[in-house]
């Protein structure tokens, strides 16, 4: 509650402070989640980097054990006298089974192999023909012969395919049983911690690991007739991982078969090697079951080790086990440690400039917005004209230019409700002055078409009745103008198609001799949807345009209707022609009641404000734009849609 509290409070003070708390706060917890990730990413990588260049180390010496293999096997393989004798060993000839075996010894003797070795002569069919175990010692065991090796999936497919395979295979029990190595390989599992309830192959502790290179014999035409078959056991066999610590200067190296320690220098608490003992299950799912390497810190019997675990494949491609290295972490940690110290210092100098900076800034955002508010309360007040500095071009300056837009908006909405108050009290006024002055019009030109009637043809009074009459017509027609522009109108509202109806007027119009020698071009977009409008109002609109537009031109020129949607939701229509203009200062009072700019007798100046009253009724737009001597452009905007309910109810010039 204290905590929402302060929040409520800081936020309720002015707001140049707030901005200085924000800012400082910002940047601090800025700054200390980037140190904490950096931090983490930093710890990961040189992890990551460390431990991958120990495990490179170690698989250069992996694949140098698994050159060594290939190399030996294919050794034998191109020994011509291995070639001659194999297919007479194969038929029992003890002599040639001899020369064979000699042949495996003497070429052992020239190799330079520490470890459990195990080297097999075999024929098409996989058995065994002559063979030999050499022990670490260099020890060398009986001759060996009779037995099968041609299940084994890798023996199989050199045999059938009669290409060389080398990988990193599974020997089960009954094919190291036949060459005396089940019991070196037998290893039991011990109960581990953080292990898996069960082991990740089932043969684990009876099947032996192995580098495995199989060679194909072949005889002169091609045939395949036997097989030499290369292979070091890992169990129980520390050769490999000793020599990788010695030589590459790596602490602890294991190599796993599935899950289970066959061969490491990793020693227990009772300084045994934890031979039999198991990976976590967390390296298992990583390494095993999915095939990518883990990279981890470990705590190993009394010191934490970063370590890597990469996964060894047979020569299917699939995972029979893993290869570890591990490396002290003592010296990687005080290096983390004094990394951490720096950082520390690096985020708390950030904050200290943050606070410093945030003062000065906090005053250039604030200016600008006291501004505005001062600026506001002026235009509250009824000051129109008041305007304010926009700074730059970001979010300040663009509430600024909000301001002053609104401000132009509201003085040119004061002015257009103080010119429509203008045509509503002007219309009242023509409404009265028209009603009043109707009656005696009629009754003038009743009597005098009644004495124009009665007057013979010579008679002398004839022409004056006839301009009597004449000008009695006219001055009608300016109080029916007077009551069109006065009265109050429904808008019957039906959909329109805006391009047929200025069709129809054009082509009404076009009768007229004063068309003669006008040219109207039409330019009407076929995408225009058809708007809701009162038809005959709009008419209406259309012909005092073109009427204003045939006398500017004087009955010569170019007269351009052009249709054309604006958006979705409004719809544009231009008349165009190519007539004297409008001089700049009439532009104003185009559409006040009562102004012409045609000489006496010719226009009543209320053709423009009706356009204008009919056009606000359908809530549109007009503009007009004009050049003198090049011509002038009425602009008519249409909604597409009016209002639910709109044309139900008499509207009338003030309405909107």
């Amino acid at each position: 509650m204290n905590i929402k509290h302060l929040i409520y409070t800081l936020l309720g003070a002015r707001l140049q402070i707030v901005l200085i708390v924000s800012f400082v706060l910002v940047a601090a917890l800025t700054v200390a989640l980037n140190t904490v990730v950096i931090a983490g990413v930093i710890n990961d990588y040189l992890a990551d980097a460390e431990a991958g260049v120990v495990i490179n180390l170690a698989q250069a010496f992996y694949q140098l054990k698994q050159d060594e293999i290939a190399a030996f096997g294919y050794r034998l393989v191109l020994d011509p006298q291995l070639v001659q004798h194999l297919p007479a060993a194969q038929e029992g000839h003890d002599q040639a089974t001899q020369a064979i075996d000699a042949r495996i010894v003497s070429t052992i003797g020239g190799l330079s192999m520490d470890g459990t070795h195990l080297i097999l002569v075999l024929d098409g069919a996989g058995e065994i023909v002559a063979g030999r175990v050499i022990g670490p010692a260099g020890d060398l065991s009986p001759r060996l012969s009779g037995g099968s090796w041609g299940d084994l999936p890798i023996v199989a497919q050199a045999l059938a395919s009669g290409q060389a395979q080398v990988a990193t295979e599974v020997i089960p029990t009954g094919a190291l049983a036949v060459v005396g190595l089940a019991e070196q390989a037998a290893i039991p599992l011990i109960d581990t911690p953080l292990a898996s309830p069960e082991p990740f192959d089932p043969r684990e502790g009876s099947a032996g690991l192995a580098l495995t290179a199989v060679h194909p014999v072949q005889a002169d035409g091609g045939a395949v007739v036997g097989a030499v078959v290369v292979a070091h056991l890992f169990n129980n066999d520390f050769t490999l991982v000793d020599q990788i610590r010695d030589v590459g200067g790596i602490d602890t190296v294991t190599i796993f078969f599935g899950d289970l320690r066959v061969s490491t220098n990793v020693m227990t608490e009772a300084g045994a090697r934890a031979v039999g003992t198991r990976v976590s299950e967390a390296v298992r799912e990583v390494v095993l079951e999915q095939g990518q390497h883990y990279v981890g810190r470990a705590y190993v019997v009394n010191e934490w080790l970063v370590t890597r675990y990469e996964p060894l494949r047979d020569h299917a491609g699939q995972v029979v086990g893993s290869l570890y290295v591990g490396s002290r972490a003592s010296a990687f940690l005080g290096l983390m440690d004094a990394f951490n110290r720096r950082v520390l210092w690096i985020a708390l100098i950030p904050g200290c400039l943050a606070g410093l900076i945030a003062v000065p800034i906090a005053g250039v955002i604030t200016r600008p917005l006291a501004e505005l508010v001062a600026a506001h309360q002026r235009l509250a007040q009824g000051d129109m004209a008041v305007r304010v500095q926009t700074y730059g071009r970001g979010e300040v300056a663009v509430l600024g230019q909000s301001f002053n837009s609104m401000a132009e908006t509201l003085y040119a909405t004061q002015q257009e409700l103080l010119h429509k108050e203008k045509l509503a009290s002007m219309g009242q006024l023509a409404a009265g002055v028209a009603h009043e002055i109707n009656n005696p019009l009629g009754t003038i030109l009743l009597f005098a078409e009644t004495l124009y009637n009665e007057a013979s043809e010579g008679a002398p009074q004839r022409s004056d009745l006839k301009m009597i009459i004449d000008e009695t017509h006219r001055c009608k027609r300016i109080v029916a103008d007077l009551l069109n522009f006065a009265r109050q109108q429904e808008v019957l509202a039906q959909e329109t198609d805006l391009c047929a109806l200025l069709e129809t007027v054009a082509a009404s119009m076009c009768q007229q001799p004063r068309f003669e020698h006008v040219q109207i071009v039409r330019q009407f977009d076929p995408a225009v949807p058809t708007v809701q409008a009162d038809t005959a109002q709009l008419q209406q609109v259309f012909v005092n345009l073109l009427d204003n537009a045939v006398e500017a031109m004087a009955g010569q020129g170019s007269l351009t209707l052009r249709v054309r949607p604006l958006d979705s939701d409004w719809v544009e229509v231009q008349v165009s022609d190519t007539g004297c203009g409008i001089p700049e200062e009439h532009l104003g009072r185009l559409f006040t009641p009562f102004f012409t700019t045609k000489p006496t007798g010719k226009g009543t100046g209320l053709g423009l404000a009706i356009v204008y009253g009919i056009v606000k009724m359908h809530r549109g737009q007009i503009t007009v734009r004009s050049t003198v001597g090049q011509g002038t452009t009425f602009s008519v905007m249409l909604p597409v849609r009016l209002p639910q309910g709109f044309g139900t109810k008499p509207l009338g010039l003030g309405d909107e």
